[in-house]
């Protein structure tokens, strides 16, 4: 059975270069590192968060001819392009190695045009003997091209610091649903499966309870995953491209430690409403 949540220490934020801040770790103190950097996708990525009210001269009529009017309650960007997207990300994985517990995990979060080079340098990197898994994050949600099959997928490539003593357990991680129950007995549709290397859930709803409207927000469900599985309770989680922080809420949830890291004032904003008194 997984493990109950629990209350975390109070966990750390911090603005600014994650190269400078990962530079003054100790060695070893992260149990779990999860990074996910720029996609280098040569666009600028926006996130706007609306909200719909009541207005008598509103642009659109609603149920029982009610007027409403759409506002813009925030919007947040950044640009998301690097002439070197190696050399940005080299001296930045070699400093998650370092500060890696030996038993430690990282997850990096990669966009598909980038996670072929991307591992060639972890190899070199971590040792490719370290590399335990390339998991799929795929979801169903969003526009879909008619030119080419419709990308619906991320890539997560997982490193271990050291192949022969890393922290993996399968038992601590939610079960799903199988997707054909009735090929399994009922002892087994009714404990559910452990999730494998495609990994499927929806991102996070533009309409739904976990949204900041920070660009680029992963679930939470799916961080859920990798902290229950390569951590234990009371360890160090760090994430240093922190976003809107998701590593952080579930950290908390699951009674880690957390350190997030981000150089955008837009993104501490939000993580700090998100988290409260980190």
């Amino acid at each position: 059975m997984p493990a109950p949540e629990t209350s975390a220490p109070p966990g750390v934020i911090l603005e600014g270069d994650n190269l400078t801040h990962l530079r003054a770790l100790d060695d070893g103190v992260a149990q779990l590192v999860y990074a996910d950097p720029p996609f280098n996708t040569g666009r600028t990525q926006t996130r706007r968060s609306l909200a719909t009210v009541g207005a008598p001269d509103g642009d659109r009529t609603g149920f029982g001819g009610r007027r409403y009017v759409t506002k813009l309650l925030s919007e947040s960007s950044y640009k998301d392009h690097f002439d070197d997207y190696l050399g940005f990300l080299e001296p930045r994985l070699a400093e998650i190695k370092r500060i890696l517990d030996p038993t430690g995990t990282l997850y990096l979060h990669l966009d598909y045009r980038e996670a072929h080079y991307v591992k060639i340098l972890l190899d070199e990197l971590f040792g490719r003997e370290n590399f335990l898994n390339e998991l799929i994050w795929a979801y169903d949600y969003g526009a879909k091209s008619k030119a080419r099959w419709p990308q619906k997928h991320d890539t997560i490539l997982v490193y271990v610091k050291d192949i022969s003593r890393y922290h993996f357990d399968s038992e601590a991680v939610d079960r799903e649903p199988y997707m054909a129950p009735g090929l399994v007995t009922p002892e087994k549709a009714a404990r559910g499966k452990l999730p494998t290397s495609v990994m499927w859930h929806t991102i996070v709803s533009p309409t739904g309870r976990e949204k900041t409207g920070y660009p680029t927000q992963k679930p939470e469900a799916l961080l859920r995953r990798f902290v229950q599985a390569s951590s234990r309770p009371g360890d160090l989680c760090v994430d240093p491209f922190a976003g809107s922080g998701t590593l952080g809420a579930v950290a908390a949830k699951l009674g880690r430690r957390y350190l997030l890291i981000d150089e955008s004032p837009e993104a501490i904003a939000v993580m700090r409403r998100r988290l409260g008194a980190a």
